[in-house]
Formats: structure tokens, sequence, C-alpha cells
């Protein structure tokens, strides 16, 4: 079964065609994919405007397909089902994906699915060279959700903890920001924290000792106090290196205890992580040290996958049209959306 995937649920356009007679043969059935970044439009307000984000995947949706169809030597006509971003995400980007995938699909005369975006993430670690095997913990930690979640097969979710606030990227975005880094702000502010003393700042760990759950928005009010109270330092490159590295080091050491505590809490050994802060070398290297002293492993979506992509929705989309689920004609959205209300798989 060759799968289109649409993904349009923010500010990238991703598509991919994944395979399952690849995936029979050994291969993670990836045949392709292709993806368009809108940064450069957005760079200039400094975050994501919705308007344009909708306007700009129309733009890019039928040139990027001809694309990829080009790079998996293939035709339309071969695409057996077509699966898109139903929710999470900003109602006016969803509904572009939504409807070219739906009309598309009812063009060819094949099946549509709407894939539930932080689903696509959560499963995107097992398109990758060494899968995990359910049940595991997953940390789902993007610029729009942080949350973690105990994942006992496809569709089978429990959230045991998500963010009352801002997200980590959406904080990181932020400080970057007060920092007078360019949009996005993961990348820009990892890289000035190469330069910083992580230990420069004690930051606050906002409900590090209660619960599951993430609160970024005390991070993001002392990044802006630490800011103005060094505002005309004399070494203001180096305080700000230091800001920034001070700032990457709270976050991640509070995303790495908490999965620590999910680990064990549920007894399981496994934790997944995926969305776009996972790419952070930091919260990398720290979660293999830490995951490492209680006998527990870490599993990453390749780097590729990591952003907002077409293969993972490609996939999760395979999975369920596996199962036998499909969309009607009826095309609706959802941009809040909880992992917990999605139907399991029997």
């Amino acid at each position: 079964m060759k799968v289109l995937g649409l993904e349009t649920s923010c500010d990238e356009t991703g598509l991919a065609i994944f395979d399952s007679d690849h995936l029979a043969e050994g291969k993670n059935g990836l045949l392709g994919q292709v993806l368009y970044s809108q940064i450069e439009l957005h760079a200039t307000y400094g975050g994501v405007v919705p308007e344009l984000a909708s306007r700009d995947h129309i733009r890019k949706l039928v040139p990027l397909l001809d694309e990829l169809l080009k790079l998996c030597q293939i035709s339309k006509d071969e695409i057996d089902a077509i699966a898109f971003t139903k929710g999470p995400g900003l109602i006016g980007a969803l509904m572009t994906g939504a409807l070219f995938g739906r009309s598309l699909a009812y063009g060819l005369g094949v099946p549509a699915i709407g894939v539930h975006h932080m689903e696509g993430h959560l499963l995107s670690p097992l398109l990758g060279d060494n899968p995990p095997r359910f049940p595991f913990v997953s940390l789902l930690v993007s610029g729009g959700h942080t949350l973690l979640v105990a994942a006992y097969g496809i569709g089978e979710y429990e959230i045991l903890g998500e963010s009352i606030d801002d997200a980590a990227g959406e904080c990181f975005d932020k400080a970057a920001k007060m920092l007078g880094l360019p949009y996005p702000g993961g990348p820009n502010v990892a890289s000035l924290a190469e330069t910083g003393d992580a230990n420069a700042y004690d930051l606050p760990r906002p409900m590090l000792h209660k619960g599951l759950d993430f609160s970024f928005s005390g991070m993001k009010t002392a990044v802006h106090n630490l800011i103005k109270d060094t505002e005309g330092s004399d070494t203001d490159a180096k305080v700000r290196a230091d800001i920034a590295a001070s700032f990457q080091h709270a976050v991640v050491d509070t995303l790495v205890k908490k999965c620590v505590k999910a680990l064990k809490q549920t007894g399981m050994s496994q934790l997944v992580i995926a969305g776009g802060v996972s790419a952070n070398l930091h919260l990398r290297e720290s979660l293999e040290v830490e995951l490492a002293k209680i006998n527990a492993t870490v599993h990453y979506a390749p780097l590729e996958l990591c952003t907002d992509n077409g293969a993972m929705i490609a996939y999760a989309g395979y999975q369920r049209l596996k199962a036998g689920q499909a969309d009607d004609l009826a095309v609706s959205c959802v941009p809040r959306w909880s992992l917990s209300e999605l139907p399991a798989l029997v």
C-alpha cells in the first residue's frame, strides 16, 4: 500500500509517500519525502502568522506533490490512500491540507484518513534504525506541545503530564526573541549557548517536584528579568551566551527529570522522544546519561523527522488504514485534540 502523507498543521508543508511493500523488505517503508519550511516568511514577525501560513500552504502543495512523485518515480494513479493532518494545529493551515488531501483522494478513488499530528510524532521513531517496541513512555516536545505519554499500543495512550502554559519550544522562541535572536528560537538559542556557561545563572524549574505536568512561563519571566538586570554590561556578548546556556540547561534539566520520574512511575524501561525540540543535542546527551543510571533506553526519530513532516503522517495513516479505518467525504479539522481521544487499533 502506497500512502501519501500531507502535513500542514503549522508552518511546514510536508509531503511523503510510505510504501508497505518496502516495509516488508526490511526497509523503513519511506519511498521519499519533500518539505518546505516557511521560516523566512515568518521570521520578520518573530513567530507564525496563521493567515500567511495558510496561504503559503496553498501555493506549495501542488508543486511539492509534483516534486515528490518525480522523486519517488511514481504517478498519482499509483497512490493507494491519502493521510492528512486533521489536528491539532492552526485551523486554516489544517484545512488547506485536509481539503487538498480529501479532494485528491476522491479524484483518485482511494480512501483518505485524517491523522492526529502528535500521534504522527509519537510513532515517527518507529521509522528509525532502532525502533522501540510497545509499551514505552513518550516525551512529545515541540513549539506547540509538551507532554508525557504512556503508550501501550497504537491508539492506546495515557497522558501522564503536559504543560499547563507555554510549550518548551514556544518558550525557546520567546527567550530567543528577548535575546535578540532570530526565529525559530530553538536552534538559535542552542547555538548561542555553546559559548556560554550553563551554570552562570540559576534559573527556576517550575513544578519540578509536582507530578508530571510542566510549566515554562516562569522560566520565560526569569529570562526577561535577567536580561533587564544585566543590560548594559561591559561583557554583553558573554552575558547573553551565559543566559542562553543557563536557560537551555534549565529547560533540559526539567524535561529530563520529568522523564526519569515518568519511567519510574510506570515501571517502563523505554523512552521515546519526538518533536522539534527532540533535535536539541544537550537534551539528547542529558537523557542518555540519566537514563543509563536507571537501566533505561532512549529512542529518537531520525533527525530529518524531528520537525513536522509528511513521513510521520503517512506512516500513522497507514497503520490506521491497515486496521480498516478511513474518513467519509466530510472534512473536519480539530485545532485542539487530545491523544487520549483516539481509538485503539484492534
